[in-house]
């Protein structure tokens, strides 16, 4: 399952997205929000709660350009969350960073772009091996 969330400048781009997740039948729980004006951490928090909960195995954060919903996602412990704007980016930092959250800037990538970055955010594995290493060292520094 798959977590979304968006503060008000994504609103348009997760509608979108959710319409490419349900035309693909993947499952998703919609965290928020309904194009409101509304403060991003909180999202942030709902997708990134949901994912250590088990409620999700990955999550999509939509802002104005995805650095605020990334940086507050990152604050909760266990997520791994990053901007990308690029098919290269976005492979790199699921297979080697097993990153579990992607934030994107809806007033920075169109629609195609969001979706073909999502596409490969659901797809690519995490390659394990020595990143999983990385991996432990990053949560030991969350840790401390």
């Amino acid at each position: 399952m798959i977590a979304i969330g968006c503060d008000h400048g994504g609103y348009d781009l997760k509608c979108e997205i959710i319409k490419y997740l349900q035309k693909k039948g993947l499952e998703y729980t919609d965290f928020g929000c309904n194009g409101e004006s509304v403060d991003y951490p909180i999202y942030a928090k709902k997708v990134g709660q949901a994912i250590l909960d088990g409620e999700g195995e990955k999550g999509i954060l939509i802002c104005g350009t995805g650095i605020g919903m990334s940086i507050a996602a990152n604050k909760v412990k266990g997520i791994r969350a990053a901007v990308w704007e690029n098919e290269f980016s976005t492979e790199m930092t699921r297979a080697h960073n097993n990153a579990n959250v992607l934030c994107m800037g809806a007033r920075v990538i169109d629609t195609e772009k969001a979706i073909k970055l999502t596409d490969i955010f659901l797809d690519t594995e995490f390659m394990g091996d020595k990143h999983l290493t990385r991996i432990n060292m990053i949560a030991d520094i969350e840790n401390k």
